[in-house]
């Protein structure tokens, strides 16, 4: 934790300093913290907040600090915090990337020439595109799956459109995939899943867990590829219920409750690791 900042003028009778000199104070603050609040600002320099706001102007206009809730920080935090997004997702990929690749090679072996397929956006399916040979036909709404599939000459890719969501890295417009879906019935989807409750599958995003719910619909068989620990895993938008569901591919046995839900939708269960 932070020491309490000492005003650099503690007596009435000490001239103020120059604007230029409480920017120097304020950037070599910047450059040993990244970030400082509107009230650290006045409590350093013993200033107003209107001097503090006349402070924080300049050296925005100027580019050496960028504006947050509450403060201002260094140009460079940004770009930490992006670096960050990315090193969570990258640990997010190689979460358990054992177990998930032995559930991407399972499913792999339900996939025949000439398939047309559906691929879900999740780490998991991701390990899957990574196995794909031609000659097939894609839809995604994945980004990382599309970039995966571009080197593979053989397998024709389709990205659906709309805009894309930074975070899970998905395109995502309702109107738009509707239409480009409607008119497609495919051969097998593979998806993922946040959360499964006794209910059915749930997503993080109300737009993907949308578009699943069209695809659900318009596949010959629905494969789900996940992971024991995302049952009885909390997320907020559903995307299909089991009885959607042909094929559930996941590393271990579910709970006998959710064994019977799967048998009474006709749900075949594979298992990659059993610890029955």
């Amino acid at each position: 934790m932070q020491k309490p900042l000492k005003p650099i003028l503690l007596k009435r009778q000490v001239f103020a300093m120059y604007q230029e000199e409480r920017l120097v104070k304020i950037l070599d603050y910047l450059d040993r913290h990244s970030t400082i609040s509107n009230q650290n600002i006045c409590t350093l320099l013993n200033v107003s907040r209107d001097t503090a706001r006349r402070d924080i102007i300049k050296l925005v206009e100027e580019g050496a600090a960028i504006r947050t809730h509450g403060g201002i920080a260094s140009p460079s935090y940004k770009e930490e915090i992006k670096a960050y997004k990315e090193k969570a997702y990258k640990e997010r990929l190689t979460t358990a990337s054992k177990q998930k690749l032995a559930i991407a090679q399972a499913a792999f072996a339900y996939v025949q020439d000439d398939d047309l397929c559906f691929l879900d956006v999740s780490t998991t399916v991701q390990f899957l595109c990574e196995s794909l040979k031609g000659p097939l036909t894609v839809y995604t709404h994945s980004l990382d799956n599309a970039e995966v599939l571009s080197t593979k000459k053989e397998i024709t890719v389709h990205l659906l459109g709309g805009k894309l969501n930074h975070n899970n890295r998905f395109f995502h417009d309702f109107t738009l995939s509707s239409q480009q879906l409607g008119a497609i019935y495919f051969d097998k989807a593979f998806f993922g899943a946040a959360g499964v409750s006794e209910d059915g599958v749930y997503f993080v995003n109300r737009e993907d867990a949308s578009i699943k719910q069209i695809i659900a619909k318009r596949a010959r068989k629905v494969f789900l590829l996940t992971d024991a620990q995302k049952f009885h895993q909390p997320s907020h938008y559903k995307g299909f219920s089991f009885k959607d569901i042909d094929t559930l591919i996941m590393n271990e046995a579910p709970s006998d409750k959710y064994k019977d839900l799967l048998k009474q939708n006709n749900v075949t269960i594979e298992l990659t690791h059993s610890n029955e």
